[in-house]
């Protein structure tokens, strides 16, 4: 509890300004997709209202980048704190994930809510499929975070390195298109994408006439665990190691 608490106050800091710009990044970057492709066409490539197609892809993958983000970097950022012995990496990398993870729950709830009230965006939001989505997503993030977490600190050029990988996501994970709407062959490449699958989940959660056929959730669920098995594998062996030296 008390490094969540820490985690919440260097990240956000004490007053809600730091809560109100995690909710206005996301809603900016829906608003300006919105009006950029609402501009060259007359309908998103699912439904009709580009507000909630644009926010059911841009808010799973932020949620994943940021939870991610901050788990991966939980070592370096408590370094200091795992010299006590009553603290272990799990509780450091538990914290910093937890506290990320809610905090986008919120800013998800607040904007597809807001958007579902405000616009006439022809859905039919199916909260069990929805759940799933966001479950699924926060199990992706831990483990792709508490892998990271290893080869930061193993590896520091890794950081650079993944930084640089990942550039492409937003474009190749279907932020502002449908995974069907790909042309072979890079449709079978772009399935590999488990962002892709989370997606694909969360619109078929509001559009009751989106099936998502390609989505795996085993392929999902199996891409989290065995990251997270062989990070804690890794971090149990070699993390006293890796932060003394």
């Amino acid at each position: 509890m008390a490094l969540s608490l820490r985690e919440m106050s260097t990240t956000y800091g004490a007053s809600p300004g730091g809560y109100l710009w995690a909710v206005l990044e996301p809603a900016a970057g829906i608003t300006l997709l919105t009006m950029v492709f609402s501009l060259g066409f007359q309908a998103p490539s699912l439904g009709t209202n580009f507000p909630i197609f644009y926010a059911t892809g841009m808010i799973p993958f932020l949620m994943f980048t940021e939870a991610s983000g901050k788990t991966a970097l939980s070592l370096l950022f408590s370094r200091p704190l795992l010299a006590y012995p009553r603290v272990t990496f799990l509780d450091a990398i538990l914290a910093r994930f937890f506290v990320a993870t809610m905090t986008q729950l919120l800013v998800a709830y607040l904007l597809l809510t807001g958007i579902w009230l405000v616009f006439d965006t022809r859905t039919l939001p199916q909260l069990p499929v929805i759940a799933l989505a966001f479950l699924l997503v926060a199990c992706l993030s831990l483990g792709v975070g508490v892998m990271n977490a290893f080869l930061f600190t193993a590896v520091p050029l890794w950081q650079r390195a993944w930084s640089i990988a990942t550039r492409p996501l937003f474009i190749i994970s279907g932020v502002f298109f449908t995974f069907e709407s790909v042309p072979q062959p890079y449709r079978d490449l772009l399935w590999f994408n488990p962002i892709s699958h989370l997606i694909g989940l969360l619109r078929r959660g509001f559009y009751p006439g989106y099936d998502a056929n390609f989505v795996s959730i085993p392929y999902v669920c199996g891409t989290s665990l065995g990251l997270l098995v062989l990070g804690l594998v890794f971090l149990r062996r070699h993390h006293r190691t890796m932060l003394d030296g």
